[in-house]
Order: C-alpha cells, then sequence, then structure tokens
C-alpha cells in the first residue's frame, strides 16, 4: 500500500490537517495523480486509508459485504447515523428485509398526496433563498411521510440542526436532546400501534428497533434531500430551459451527479485484499467518492458542466452512485426521489419563471455535501386572472 500514489502530506498531522480544511482539493489532488494509475491512492487519516474511485473499485466495495464492513466506518463517529441498518454487517440482509417495504417506490405512491399537501403549506416569496426555502420544504415533507405531520416541528428542527454543520459539530454527543427526540418518537409509535396509521412511523414501530430505524433515517435523509433540492433550483434558475414538465426528472439526476450528498463512503476491512497488486491491510479504512466517479473525465462528457441531456442515455456503470450501490443501497431512495420531483413541480405549478440573483454554490462538504449558500432566487408568478373591475397589477 506505501507504493500507492498520495497527495502531498504534512509534517505529523499527514493528511489530516488538509482532510479537516478542504477535503474537496485533497480528493481533486489524489485523483490527478492517479487517473492514469488505477484510479487509487493513499491518504494518511491516522490509520493507512484508501481511496478509489473507478467502476472496478466501486463494485468491489459495495458487492463484498464480508470484507468491507460498515462497523469502523466514518458514519460510526456521527450519533445520528451510529447504528440501525446502516452499519449492521452480521444480519444485514435480514435486517434490510425487515425493514425495506414501506421505504419501496410503490408504497412511496400512497405517501405522495400528504408529502404534496405539507409542501403546499410552505409557499416560497417572489424572491427567496433557494437553501432556506429547501430546508424547511424538506422538514415539512419528512413530517408528514414519517409522522404525519404530528411530530413537533420545533423539536424536529433542533435535532436536525448540527447536522447542517462542519465537523465537528455532528459528531458531539447531544444526550438530552437524543432523549427529548425518543420519548416523542416512542410516545407516537404507541399510538401507531394502538390506534393504526399509514405513515413511516406506523410501519416501521411494529418490528423490533424499527422506531431507532425511523430515527436514523430521518436524519440520514434530511440535509441529503434539502442540498439536492437547493442546487437543482439555483440550477434550474441558471438554466430555465429546464425549468418545463418532463425535464425535472433528468435535472435532479443531474444535481445528483455533480453532488452527491453521500460525497464519500467508507468501509473497513475485515482482512487483507490486493489491488492491482497493492497489498491494502486488514484494518485499514477502504473510501469510495461518488464525487469523484461522477467527474472522471474518462467516463463522463464535459464532467464539470450541468447537462441534464446526458440523462437521454444510461450511465457508466457503478460511476454514479449518489445513493451507494449493491445491497446496501440508501433505503430512503424512493423517498428523496419522491420529495425532490414534488417540490420543482410545486415550484414550476407556483410560477413559470425561475431566475439566479447572487449566492455562493460553491460546493462544502461535511457529513453532506452542501452548498455554501445562501442561493438568491427570483420566481416569476403566474399573472393573476382578470376580473370584472378591471385589470390587476401583476407583480
Amino acid at each position: 500500500m506505501h507504493t500507492l500514489p498520495q497527495p502531498a502530506t504534512l509534517p505529523v498531522s499527514g493528511h489530516l490537517q488538509r482532510w479537516g480544511g478542504d477535503p474537496l482539493g485533497l480528493l481533486h489532488e489524489g485523483a490527478a495523480i492517479s487517473l492514469e494509475t488505477g484510479k487509487t491512492f493513499a491518504l494518511k487519516l491516522g490509520l493507512p486509508a484508501v481511496v478509489g474511485y473507478s467502476p472496478e473499485w466501486n463494485r468491489l466495495l459495495l458487492s463484498d459485504l464480508d470484507t468491507f464492513r460498515s462497523a469502523g466506518s466514518f458514519s460510526a463517529v456521527v450519533p445520528y447515523l451510529a447504528g440501525g441498518v446502516i452499519l449492521t454487517d452480521a444480519g444485514h440482509r435480514e435486517r434490510r428485509g425487515a425493514v425495506n417495504p414501506p421505504f419501496g417506490k410503490r408504497s412511496m405512491e400512497s405517501l405522495r398526496e400528504r408529502i404534496r399537501a405539507a409542501l403546499r403549506a410552505e409557499t416560497p416569496d417572489t424572491t427567496f433563498d433557494a437553501l432556506a426555502w429547501a430546508d424547511r420544504a424538506v422538514l415539512r415533507m419528512l413530517n408528514a411521510a414519517y409522522f404525519s405531520s404530528d411530530l413537533d416541528a420545533g423539536l424536529l428542527h433542533a435535532f436536525l440542526a448540527p447536522l447542517r454543520h462542519a465537523f465537528p459539530v455532528p459528531a458531539i454527543p447531544r444526550p438530552l436532546l437524543f432523549a427529548r427526540m425518543n420519548r416523542a418518537l416512542d410516545k407516537l409509535a404507541q399510538t401507531r400501534l394502538t390506534r393504526g396509521g399509514d405513515d413511516l412511523l406506523f410501519h416501521l414501530a411494529r418490528w423490533p428497533g424499527g422506531v431507532r430505524e425511523a430515527r436514523i433515517s430521518l436524519a440520514a435523509g434530511h440535509d441529503t434531500t434539502t442540498h439536492t433540492l437547493a442546487w437543482a433550483v439555483w440550477h434550474l434558475a441558471g438554466h430555465p430551459e429546464w425549468f418545463r414538465e418532463g425535464s425535472l426528472k433528468a435535472v435532479i439526476k443531474e444535481t445528483l451527479r455533480l453532488y452527491p450528498p453521500g460525497w464519500m463512503g467508507s468501509r473497513r476491512l475485515s482482512q487483507a485484499v490486493t489491488w492491482q497488486g497493492h497489498t491494502v491491510p486488514k484494518g485499514a479504512l477502504a473510501l469510495y467518492s461518488p464525487y469523484l466517479s461522477a467527474r472522471d473525465p474518462q467516463l463522463w462528457d464535459a464532467p464539470e458542466a450541468f447537462r441534464p441531456q446526458r440523462w437521454e442515455h444510461n450511465p457508466p456503470a457503478w460511476a454514479y452512485l449518489p445513493f451507494g450501490g449493491g445491497e446496501r443501497l440508501c433505503l430512503g431512495m424512493h423517498l428523496a426521489n419522491l420529495m425532490l420531483e414534488e417540490a420543482l413541480t410545486y415550484l414550476l405549478e407556483t410560477g413559470p419563471g425561475l431566475r439566479a440573483l447572487h449566492g455562493d454554490p460553491a460546493p462544502r462538504p461535511g457529513v453532506t455535501l452542501g452548498p455554501a449558500g445562501p442561493l438568491m432566487v427570483r420566481l416569476s408568478p403566474f399573472p393573476t386572472p382578470r376580473t370584472s373591475g378591471g385589470a390587476t397589477p401583476v407583480p
């Protein structure tokens, strides 16, 4: 492994300081020095770490669950994600099979009208910050999907707020906040078990540990969807030709390609692995980067450009991984797509025009990849119909 290329290191800290300050810059440097030599490079992060971004590496890491384990990965250091099906190794397939049905595509359709109604309570102003609006809209939609909007909105906002900050904020234990959230979820779950229901909590509460899965998947789904929605609105405002019915799914896919919320995935090796002549030792971190894979110039034409038309064709296999891949495909993939489609459709129904004003769309990596913001846009409302009293001015 010591023969793998690696970006420039700093004395003593290796790559840790650069990882904490500019991880995307570090990844780009690693990709540049390894593009022609196997698309794999080493990092010094306090323990041996190897980053790969080729389709072959992605397939191996996401398919061989016995060798590439979730326990001990980066998710374990974030209390919001440390547990449940996300980190389960032994018995993962059975656990996933138990909690998967309510998150299936068919089940999502039963939640569409509820999500749509919740979304319409978050009407954007004519001029608005796409990032702030997306945050509020996604909170409403998640509350509707998981809890029929019965969870206290203030508690939900407070519980998820630390995830909006850079490290180490999301990794700081918050026992009192988690206790409040757990009590509220347990109370709602008991109501679902005794009185019935049709939201996600109703389905999950019937399984051992299901309420915990609800809390974890809720945390995993908020910022990921919020950031994708904000970036999609920003790009539509800059490319109004795509702000039309029939184009929104391609816009979502292209946004997820450019800015996959899960920009970096990690596993720990349960045994040594030989990859392209290099030995990666047992216990090392094995990293894959949907961000780098989706910007590989050998796989994508003009990878830095926003081009929804590229989705007229299938993407390169194992190069487009906004929701992971293999058996560990993101549990909330269908819910996220539903919320994104509904939110963009709602904007289209609200006004025919969208224009970018000013903002900072630069990607800022944390638990998820998000825009620096704000992202100020202007929505052109539909004209007010004429009345018998004469024309009404259009703002």
